[in-house]
C-alpha cells in the first residue's frame, strides 16, 4: 500500500504561483508513473500533468501548457507540481496519484493509489 500525501496548496491571487508537493511512503516510488489530479466544485475530476517514472516524459492537459510544470525527486519519493500564472478556473482540490509502470498516465482509471487532496483557491 502507498501512501501520498500532499502539501502546498492555499490561497494565491490570480497570476500568482504555488507549488504542490507529493510525498510517497514507498521505497519503489521511482517505479510507478505520478499524476496530478484536479476537482473543482460541481465538476468532474480532470487530469493535469503526470510524468513517467524516468522523468523522461511528461503529459500537460492543454488548459496548463506553458504554466504549469511536473518534475520528481526519486531520491526523495516525491513529486512535484509548481504552479504559475495561476487564474480563477485552477481554483479545485489537486489530487496526486501512483499508477503501475506502463500505465497510460492520462487516464483516472490507471491510478491505484490516491492521495487526500490538497485545495488551491485562486482569487481574482
Amino acid at each position: 500500500q502507498v501512501q501520498l500525501v500532499e502539501s502546498g496548496g492555499g490561497l494565491v491571487q490570480a497570476g500568482g504561483s504555488l507549488r504542490l508537493s507529493c510525498a510517497a511512503s514507498e521505497r519503489a516510488f521511482n517505479s510507478y508513473g505520478m499524476g496530478w489530479f484536479r476537482q473543482a466544485p460541481g465538476k468532474e475530476r480532470e487530469f493535469v500533468l503526470a510524468i513517467r517514472w524516468s522523468g523522461g516524459t511528461t503529459y500537460y492537459a492543454d488548459s496548463v501548457k506553458g504554466r504549469f510544470t511536473i518534475s520528481r525527486d526519486n531520491a526523495k519519493n516525491t513529486v512535484y507540481l509548481q504552479m504559475n500564472s495561476l487564474k480563477p478556473e485552477d481554483t479545485a482540490v489537486y489530487y496526486c496519484a501512483a499508477a503501475l509502470y506502463g500505465s497510460r498516465l492520462t487516464d483516472g482509471s490507471k491510478y491505484v493509489y490516491w492521495g487526500q487532496g490538497t485545495q488551491v483557491t485562486v482569487s481574482s
